[in-house]
């Protein structure tokens, strides 16, 4: 093969919720991120995260119409014990204790009101 692939600096990490509201929802007034655009008769939009070049896109899909899987966006942050403290306060469930690998970095593994699976990773190096 020829020439590497020329990746733009943009990413959108594409969810299936079953409610598109209560996803919106969820994303802007729980994690504090804004809407780019929402087509609600589609039941599609992205929210813009406060990381850039990173949206998340939103798709409402029929009850049974998917499954479990896809990928884990993980969400690098300063303080990972403050991150996790406010989103429990919001009532998200998280997977078990912030894990460490020491001196290297600590992960917390969290959920959207789907079940969808998302990470916090702090670095400590």
């Amino acid at each position: 093969m020829s020439g590497a692939i020329a990746f733009q600096p943009t990413t959108v990490g594409a969810i299936s919720v079953s409610d598109f509201k209560k996803s919106v929802d969820f994303f802007t007034k729980v994690l504090g991120f804004e809407v780019e655009y929402a087509v609600e008769e589609m039941g599609w939009g992205e929210i813009r995260t406060n990381v850039p070049g990173l949206t998340i896109g939103i798709s409402q899909v029929e009850e049974g119409a998917g499954g479990k899987g896809g990928a884990t966006l993980t969400f690098a942050v300063a303080d990972i014990d403050a991150a996790r403290k406010r989103l429990e306060g919001a009532g998200v469930r998280f997977d078990g204790p912030t894990n460490e690998i020491p001196g290297m970095v600590k992960l917390a593994t969290w959920f959207d009101p789907d079940g969808n699976t998302f990470m916090f990773s702090q670095s400590l190096g």
